[in-house]
């Protein structure tokens, strides 16, 4: 089997209530995970392009994280609106979204 082109990785670790960091799966990880996965499929991409739950980046304080391979870049800050930018910008034009970005 050939790797994926591009790999998703969507951070959904959950800490405690209370804990002093936040946790970027209570921020819409589960959505952020379902979204990709659904522009993957409707973009029949499913053998080329991969997006799963990750742990964490301890980037917490720029959640929601997403990261992507084999560039790996590291996008913050990750809403519920900013993916299908970064699946149509990233995935599909091989072009980063800057304003998302947390490295270079």
């Amino acid at each position: 089997m050939k790797p994926y082109e591009k790999h998703i990785f969507v951070c959904m670790n959950q800490r405690a209530e209370g804990a002093p960091r936040m946790s970027c799966g209570e921020d819409h990880g589960k959505a952020i995970v379902a979204r990709f996965k659904e522009l993957i499929a409707e973009n029949k991409l499913r053998m080329k392009v991969r997006a799963q739950r990750a742990s964490c980046f301890d980037w917490c304080e720029k959640g929601p994280i997403v990261m992507v391979h084999p560039e790996q870049i590291i996008y913050g800050g990750v809403t519920l609106e900013d993916v299908e930018e970064i699946f149509t910008s990233h995935i599909l034009c091989n072009t980063p979204v800057d304003r998302l970005k947390l490295n270079s």
